[in-house]
């Protein structure tokens, strides 16, 4: 399997558990619905774990353009590479969006709140205030980046590292989630919200074109400023 196909498995496997979570949670008549934050955050979690491991026997189990980009940035992925991985996490994406409508459809079907059909696709502010969207983003995808790279440092997380990234991913959508629903990854909001736009969903309502590029240029921001200063830090 090349790198290019176990970028698109991986992000589709994370989109499906991460995505699936959300919807099981806030669709009507889901046996999960109304279960809560917690249970959505060790959901992405978990979700990433499982991407990452699929993914990382064939390639770099990036799953995100962000973390793409900031592992180049420090040096520890070629740039030339960087364009194939971004559109195979996007594809990937957009394929598992497409397999939570599937799984769930019944369940949009029976849910009339468009807001909550969107969340369990793309992400949205819980107070839409641009410029503190906007850093939000670029905060999370600082710790999630900064993170991976300083993982890769230590010796005791050989063969755990997706676990140990999971944790950290549950982390900062603990801590850090609240806001903007912590997108962290542009391919994780923008191919969702694709799928959102072109799939036949019920009484779906907008896609919140407005507030789309904040999840894409938030983490990218992000994911680069985490990597000058590591390299800084850490030269």
């Amino acid at each position: 399997m090349s790198a290019f196909v176990s970028e698109i498995i991986g992000t589709m496997l994370l989109i499906l558990l991460g995505n699936g979570v959300v919807a099981g949670v806030v669709l009507r008549q889901s046996k999960a619905e109304n279960a809560g934050w917690v249970v959505i955050t060790f959901g992405w979690g978990f979700a990433v774990m499982i991407g990452v491991y699929a993914a990382g026997i064939y390639g770099g189990a990036h799953l995100n353009p962000a973390v793409t980009v900031g592992l180049a940035t420090a040096g520890s992925f070629p740039w030339a590479d960087v364009p194939a991985y971004i559109l195979a996490q996007f594809i990937g994406a957009f394929i598992g969006a497409c397999l939570v409508f599937l799984h769930y459809k019944p369940h949009y079907d029976a849910t009339d709140d468009p807001g909550g059909k969107l969340a369990t696709f793309s992400t949205a502010p819980a107070i839409r205030n641009t410029p503190f969207n906007l850093v939000s983003e670029i905060i999370g995808t600082f710790v999630l980046v900064f993170g991976i790279l300083s993982f890769s440092a230590n010796t005791f997380t050989d063969g755990l590292n997706p676990l140990i990234v999971a944790f950290l991913v549950v982390s900062i959508g603990m801590s850090l989630g609240g806001p903007t629903g912590y997108a962290i990854n542009p391919a994780r909001d923008l191919g969702p919200r694709i799928a959102h736009a072109i799939l036949p969903i019920k009484g779906k309502g907008t896609s919140d074109w407005g507030y789309s590029w904040i999840p894409v240029v938030g983490p990218i921001l992000g994911g680069i400023i985490a990597a000058l200063i590591y390299g800084i830090l850490v030269p």
